[in-house]
């Protein structure tokens, strides 16, 4: 078929430059910010727009644009999923090893059934993993000013002081996380 390179997985020396091209599109396109962190402030503001300060604004000229990436991005999910192919995914033989070491054993999805479902919120494992990280990874991207692709896409493609902190940090906290924090709960 002639379109078949469409359906398999791109090399990073080909998606990346056409992600990275964004950046001077949207900048071409009349400086439209790039990002994904705000539009819950965007939603809040356009469901409940009078009851609460931080939500009172014009949310059609500031976050219009957001709102549209927002649903290109779930729309392109879905039919990627649905008619370009499967959504097996490979974990390599090192990631298996360090999850199982982890007292992780069923990785038979995109992420360990273990620590990521329903069942999961009621073990401690799940409970920091799903409220305490989703909820310090939201106060983090309020905090920073954005989320990690919107600063390191675009926040450092404009050459900003404070997205390549953020990036730092973000980096600094993976790492620190990855390494420290996680076997800590994880073997506990």
């Amino acid at each position: 078929m002639e379109w078949e390179w469409v359906f398999q997985p791109w090399p990073w020396f080909v998606a990346g430059p056409i992600i990275g091209l964004f950046v001077p599109a949207l900048l071409l396109a009349g400086n439209k910010p790039f990002g994904i962190a705000s539009n819950l402030r965007h939603l809040c503001s356009a469901v409940a727009p009078g009851r609460v300060e931080f939500f009172r604004y014009d949310w059609r000229a500031r976050g219009g644009w957001n709102l549209s990436f927002l649903c290109g991005i779930v729309l392109g999910a879905f039919v990627a999923v649905t008619w370009m192919g499967s959504a097996d995914v490979a974990i390599s033989a090192r990631t298996r090893e360090a999850l199982t070491t982890l007292g992780l054993h069923d990785l038979t999805g995109m992420a360990p059934r273990e620590l990521f479902g329903w069942p999961a919120v009621l073990t401690v494992k799940g409970f920091v993993s799903i409220v305490v990280g989703g909820v310090l990874v939201g106060f983090g991207a309020a905090y920073a000013g954005g989320c990690t692709s919107g600063h390191a896409i675009t926040g450092l493609a404009d050459r900003q002081l404070p997205s390549l902190l953020a990036v730092a940090g973000f980096f600094a906290g993976g790492l620190a996380a990855t390494h420290w924090i996680l076997p800590l709960v994880f073997l506990w």
